[in-house]
This record gives C-alpha cells, sequence and structure tokens, in this order.
C-alpha cells in the first residue's frame, strides 16, 4: 500500500504555488490553522493553504471567483495575519512575480520595523 502524499491533497494551483516554494527552498507548512476573531467577534480557526515559517506569512491560493476572498483578507488583517494571496486562474503569467514582490516588501517591512524598535545605535554596538 502506497502511503498518501501530501501533494495528493492539494489542488493542482496548490501544487504548482509548492513546487515554485520548494524551487526557491523556502519551507512551507500545508494547511497549518491560524485562529481568527470574525466581524462579529467570534472566535474561528481557518487553514491558509500555506505558511511560511521563516517568514511569518501565510499564502491563500484562490481558486474560484466566487469565493470572498476580500472578506478573509479583511478578517486577516484585522487580526494582524499577513496573507499573500495568489489568484493563479486570473494571472497565470503573473502570479510568481507577484507571489515574490510580496516576500520582498514583507521581509524589507519587517527589517525596518525592527530597525526602529532596537534603533540603528544597536547594529554598530555588536
Amino acid at each position: 500500500m502506497q502511503k498518501e502524499s501530501i501533494y495528493d491533497r492539494m489542488t493542482k494551483p496548490e501544487y504548482e504555488v509548492a513546487k515554485l516554494l520548494k524551487k526557491l527552498g523556502i519551507k512551507w507548512t500545508y494547511e497549518q490553522p491560524v485562529f481568527v476573531w470574525d466581524e462579529n467577534k467570534r472566535p474561528r480557526v481557518w487553514a491558509p493553504d500555506f505558511y511560511l515559517k521563516n517568514f511569518g506569512i501565510y499564502i491563500e491560493v484562490c481558486g474560484s471567483e466566487k469565493f470572498d476572498y476580500e472578506y478573509r483578507r479583511k478578517i486577516f488583517d484585522r487580526n494582524g495575519h499577513r496573507v499573500i494571496f495568489l489568484h493563479l486562474y486570473k494571472e497565470p503569467s503573473k502570479w510568481k512575480n507577484h507571489l515574490i514582490s510580496y516576500l520582498r516588501l514583507f521581509t524589507y517591512s519587517r527589517n525596518q520595523k525592527l530597525v526602529e524598535i532596537i534603533g540603528e545605535s544597536s547594529y554598530k554596538m555588536c
């Protein structure tokens, strides 16, 4: 009996994202649960498609125009979770650059925040 692979549970677009992350050497977990409070302050547990531990960022691979991703974005933002929404069906030739651009932006933003918190002088002391 063959053991089920995590890739067997993924949609085709999720698999494409997983392949790119592997190619880039970015480690991820699949569908890691995250706690959020919804618009009515009710607790919810959602599972975005990927969590990039080294970045502290989630990725939601959007698979349908019928799903309300803007609602999800609003709730994630309100709860302080950084989530990149990838619309592979809308952006078949752009989603890879979109992902890389957001990873750069989030990393730069996080580093700038760190400099603000600890100050430039701390770097000179080391």
